[in-house]
């Protein structure tokens, strides 16, 4: 079924049926509403490049997906990136993922802003130091930020979990339940995300007239392998951590093996939260001792992203709205009391 044939079945002029399709503002919610379950049913998909000749759209987004000998290839990208696409898919649009060498991403984000393939991009992976909000500005695309940056000098549209609040609550339970040594398996913390739960960890302790033990304190990549050094190094020294804090479920995997070679129990001799991006093939409540975490879904963050940004696109998102999500903490059995 072409564009002529469906806007005949609808008794609406092609313009209008093209237009509802596309999103524009100008088409009531009803007919847009009514043009889009016709096209559902019929299986209609409008052609692309006569599409892209008309509205001046390419119906894509796009990111940046980070390679190079020094990258891990992470579960934690991969949910992030299903979520973009499945909310890209039910709004018919394409997701264009590039590659890009970290080192110079500012290059990476210029080619694929001025290559005509998206009409909007998703930026992720902010730093402590990240000026490429002017820069994103300047291409005059619709763009949504993953994270938050630093000092930013204007408003800007971005979606990003609480994770100084995230450590702050986890600490403050490790707290009540009478810790004084806790230790921060951090991610990589030239990385907004790790940079913050640092600073939630740190906080919490200072209130509580604690310090972060620098000796208890490591930045590594969310690994299993950099997990399980970490503990290792812990708990090998004449003081160890009654509890720990570990930035993602695969680190976790290795730090509950650090612990069990070490001979002691979780949640009886030593605790550990762990936060939980609900990864699929990681559920907590399945390990040996079920984890505490803090939780919150990279997938649906994924949906949420590419939806404002497609809501961007189509004009119907206009305001520089940060959002800002509160992860929830599950306590489980992986957590109890100091040991006296």
């Amino acid at each position: 079924m072409n564009l002529k044939q469906l806007s005949a079945r609808l008794g609406l002029s092609p313009t209008t049926v093209s237009r509802a399709l596309n999103g524009y503002p100008e088409v009531n919610a009803a007919t847009r509403e009514r043009v889009l379950k016709a096209a559902r049913e019929t299986g209609y998909r409008p052609n692309r490049t006569a599409q892209r000749l008309a509205t001046g759209k390419a119906g894509s987004i796009g990111l940046l997906m980070p390679i190079g000998d020094q990258v891990i290839s992470d579960l934690h990208f991969g949910e992030f990136l299903s979520g973009l696409g499945e909310k890209a898919q039910a709004e018919d649009f394409h997701l264009v993922v590039m590659p890009s060498d970290p080192a110079d991403e500012v290059s990476a984000l210029r080619s694929l802003a001025t290559s005509g393939y998206v009409d909007g991009l998703c930026l992720a992976y902010i730093r402590e130091q990240d000026s490429r909000i002017d820069l994103m500005e300047s291409f005059g695309l619709p763009f949504v930020v993953h994270g938050r940056f630093f000092d930013p000098p204007h408003p800007y549209p971005s979606l990003d979990v609480d994770n100084e609040a995230a450590f702050y609550d986890a600490t403050r339970l490790l707290l009540q339940l009478g810790h004084r040594r806790i230790g921060l398996i951090n991610g990589d913390e030239k990385f907004g995300f790790a940079i913050r739960r640092r600073d939630g960890v740190i906080k919490a302790l200072s209130e509580a007239g604690l310090r972060l033990d620098e000796r208890f304190h490591v930045s590594a990549q969310m690994t299993e392998a950099d997990g399980q050094r970490a503990a290792e190094r812990f708990l090998s020294g004449d003081e160890t951590p009654t509890a720990m804090l570990c930035s993602s479920m695969v680190q976790a995997l290795g730090i509950v093996r650090a612990v069990t070679q070490s001979g002691l129990q979780l949640g009886r001799d030593i605790s550990l939260i762990s936060y939980d991006d609900v990864l699929p093939l990681l559920r907590p409540e399945l390990f040996s001792v079920p984890l505490t975490t803090t939780r919150s879904s990279l997938r649906t963050a994924g949906k949420r992203v590419a939806e404002r940004l497609i809501h961007r696109i189509n004009g119907l998102e206009k305001d520089d709205v940060q959002e800002l999500w509160r992860p929830e903490l599950v306590v489980r059995a992986s957590t109890g009391r100091a040991p006296g």
